[in-house]
């Protein structure tokens, strides 16, 4: 016999309200209702949960195990549930270092003057994906081509590459830098998130020392500190200003592709509004749909 979620509602209704007339009374359900179901899920179980009197049941040793497990799944169903409601109600737009950058308060703009009922809500998850395998965005800001053929793509804008650099470098002087300028430097680079390898430079042109970051607070930490220098996209430059740190254009540096991705096979509700405002933002205008 298969568990049921009704089974270990009574179940714990029965534990937390002490009697099963007062667990029936707050489920709204029968006294013979609630036992019934707790009988069936010590069937299933195959032992005994609660040690029945004709005033108060209490836990067997196998209950005491089981109510904190069924508690748990009580509350990731729960979970799923206020997570299905809240996808119902705002469109949650991941991000691993940047949304959007400059254009990000554009775009929340049209989209509120679109979609009033809906708030376009942006989250920042350290994550390939960014947030979009573990369910928390449904849809993300990507600036590295995803190979997953679980999810699509649609090509939104491009961006300029900046250097960080410490305030007190004095590459910090310039108003531009060039790439063999960072490559007498230690260069951070998170391989997992990040815009930046070494291939951006000519072979025999890469920087001697590579250093590994995770996640984008750490990266600019290392920078401010003069332990390393860090290429990322313009979206970085806007949104994360850091003391200690300067930005400054990488003029031979190829540009960085912004798509937006999102699930393949459950798109989200105003997907095609969301791309067309997206790409209005950044002022590309009609763009091959898919990266």
């Amino acid at each position: 016999m298969d568990l049921e979620l009704r089974q270990l509602r009574a179940f714990v209704a029965v534990v937390d309200a002490g009697t099963f007339t007062d667990a029936a009374a707050a489920l709204g359900l029968s006294q013979a209702a609630v036992s019934r179901a707790v009988a069936a899920l010590e069937a299933a179980l195959g032992a005994r949960l609660l040690h029945r009197t004709t005033r108060h049941v209490r836990l067997t040793a196998a209950g005491t195990q089981v109510l904190a497990r069924a508690r748990a799944v009580l509350d990731e169903v729960a979970h799923l549930r206020r997570a299905v409601e809240r996808s119902r109600t705002e469109l949650r737009v991941g991000y691993a270092w940047a949304a959007m950058g400059k254009h990000t308060r554009r775009l929340q703009r049209a989209w509120a003057a679109r979609h009033p009922a809906v708030p376009l809500v942006f989250v920042q998850s350290n994550t390939p994906a960014a947030g979009l395998g573990d369910g928390s965005a449904d849809v993300a800001v990507v600036r590295r081509a995803l190979q997953d053929p679980r999810f699509d793509t649609a090509l939104v804008g491009v961006e300029t590459r900046y250097a960080a650099v410490a305030s007190d470098n004095t590459l910090a002087r310039r108003r531009t830098v060039r790439l063999e300028d960072l490559a007498r430097y230690t260069v951070a680079i998170d391989d997992r998130t990040g815009t930046t390898t070494v291939d951006l430079w000519h072979p025999g042109g890469a920087p001697a020392t590579v250093r590994a970051t995770h996640g984008v607070d750490e990266w600019l930490t290392l920078i401010a500190a003069g332990q390393a220098v860090g290429i990322t996209s313009e979206a970085t430059a806007n949104q994360n200003p850091r003391p200690g740190v300067a930005y400054r254009r990488v003029r031979d540096a190829p540009p960085i592709h912004v798509w937006l991705a999102w699930w393949r096979d459950d798109p989200p509700a105003f997907l095609d509004d969301l791309v067309g405002l997206a790409r209005a933002a950044y002022g590309t205008g009609p763009m091959n749909p898919h990266g």
